[in-house]
């Protein structure tokens, strides 16, 4: 083969792999961990006992070698938690950039190998929005300028009956909280009410974005999802929602000021106190079918 024609052919290899990449997901770890802790403790009595409590770990992440952040968390989802992390501050747009994600438990990591890296990485992180989370909560700035370029599906329905199918799959799950407590759960379900993904961890902005994550990787569209939540409906959280692009954000705790008014802005449907037969609707209510009216009444 001639020089011209061998330069030719290398370039056209490249360019099939390049084009092959461009759909390919990242390369995950399956890093795995105990999720509670064996504890001995001594009740008002004085009577010893041992009780399971939530694990929480470090998990550094690094991107191209370069130390990000460090979040502390349940462990149960570390890939996916480092995914969602990622997209939802915005870091990273589309997940083809991401080439890998490996998490290793001996140093309390997760590497995170790009395609590109990340643009102005030195200025995105000096700005940071003070949030009602904690640590688990830092935003960088500028979220809140994406409010008007968010569009959720207005053909989107939530039935009363799905609603409390959601309610009831979440009170008989299996879950840490059950075994341990101290740890806030997230889920998301299809429209009609099957539980697609559940995620607990120490914070509720790790759960969300361990869900986020999730969704990113399987390519998975919020247009008619509902999510679930046992935090606060703050702003941030109904952010994270509507960056997921799902109209039903639901929690069996309250809602705040602000997280009111962001849903309102975005026409998500935002229902709190979710529990048994019971619920409060805050906004959107023209997505809500109330098809089992004779079953709150009698609850």
């Amino acid at each position: 083969m001639h020089g011209i024609e061998r330069s030719a052919a290398c370039k056209c290899s490249r360019t099939i792999l390049n084009l092959l990449s461009m759909n390919a997901r990242p390369v995950l770890s399956n890093a795995v961990r105990k999720l509670t802790h064996d504890v001995e403790v001594m009740d008002e009595r004085g009577r010893v006992s041992t009780i399971a409590i939530p694990a929480e770990q470090p998990l550094t992440i690094y991107v191209d070698k370069r130390e990000l952040v460090t979040l502390m968390t349940l462990g149960g989802a570390p890939e996916a938690l480092t995914l969602g992390y990622l997209r939802n501050q915005r870091f990273i747009k589309n997940i083809e950039d991401i080439l890998s994600v490996q998490v290793d438990w001996d140093v309390d990591a997760a590497a995170v190998v790009t395609r590109n890296g990340i643009d102005n990485i030195e200025e995105r992180t000096s700005k940071r929005t003070v949030t009602t989370g904690g640590g688990e909560g830092t935003v960088f700035g500028g979220l809140m300028d994406e409010i008007d370029s968010i569009s959720l599906s207005s053909d989107a329905r939530l039935t009363q009956s799905t609603l409390y199918k959601i309610i009831d799959t979440i009170r008989i799950h299996r879950s840490v909280y059950k075994q341990a407590g101290s740890v806030h759960s997230c889920a998301l379900f299809s429209a009609e009410g099957e539980l697609i993904h559940f995620v607990e961890d120490v914070g509720r902005h790790n759960a969300v974005d361990a869900i986020a994550g999730k969704m990113w990787f399987d390519d998975v569209r919020g247009d008619d999802k509902i999510f679930y939540t046992t935090g606060r409906l703050t702003s941030e959280m109904v952010m994270k929602g509507a960056q997921m692009g799902i109209p039903f954000l639901l929690s069996r705790s309250g809602a705040t000021q602000m997280g009111h008014m962001v849903a309102e802005r975005l026409k998500m449907s935002l229902i709190a106190r979710c529990s048994g037969k019971h619920f409060l609707l805050l906004s959107g209510a023209d997505r809500i079918v109330f098809d089992d009216l004779a079953v709150a009444e009698n609850a």
